[in-house]
């Protein structure tokens, strides 16, 4: 079985854990094996180092340091994870992969060489499809904000989570072949349906 690797990325709230998880159970009805994970925090490294980037009282973690600790995590992910589950057939969505980085850092906390190290990072490894789900920050964050308290990032300022939706919108209109844009302002049900549609598109080209 030829296998499929799917990021979801987008701003904070924008519903990326209920669409992998809508995402997974499609493929599965269809057979697939499925892997899903997450990045920071998809090993026993990443939830380390998912803590330490994270957490509100890590306010000394500089922004360069910052890139470098999801750039290790990345590494250490695609290393461990992604490449051996792809390797073996397995189709992996993960939440979250190199185009938060190149939004959140690169652009929101302006690091033009963010590129550069998650480039390395990966060893070039992009994803089949990338699914961009677009959402207002403002609403994002007010739904962040109602089901826990903020982390490191979600802390930040609105202009600097206003940065990152204009960056993740930049970055699809570079590579339209590799990304679906989706409004995450509408109901579940209907992003799940076009996730699935999308999904479905590049699962007929892998196979052929």
């Amino acid at each position: 079985m030829t296998a499929l690797f799917v990021a979801f990325e987008g701003g904070e709230g924008v519903g990326k854990s209920t669409q992998i998880e809508r995402a997974a159970a499609w493929l599965r009805t269809r057979g697939r094996d499925v892997l899903e994970t997450r990045e920071p925090g998809g090993t026993p490294l990443g939830r380390e180092l998912r803590r330490l980037v994270l957490d509100p009282d890590s306010h000394h973690v500089t922004p360069r340091a910052e890139a470098l600790l999801y750039a290790a995590d990345r590494a250490h992910h695609v290393d461990t994870v992604i490449r051996p589950a792809l390797a073996a057939g397995r189709d992996v969505l993960t939440d979250r992969y190199v185009d938060s980085t190149l939004a959140y850092q690169g652009a929101g906390r302006g690091l033009p060489d963010a590129r550069v190290v998650t480039t390395w990072a990966t060893g070039g490894l992009l994803p089949d499809l990338t699914v961009l789900l677009d959402l207002d920050p403002r609403v994002g964050l007010a739904r962040a904000g109602a089901r826990s308290s903020f982390d490191r990032l979600e802390a930040a300022a609105l202009d600097f989570h206003e940065e990152v939706r204009a960056a993740f919108l930049a970055l699809a209109a570079e590579a339209p072949e590799r990304y679906v844009v989706l409004d995450a302002h509408r109901s579940s049900d209907a992003i799940a349906a076009e996730v699935a549609e999308a999904i479905g598109t590049r699962l007929f080209d892998v196979e052929r």
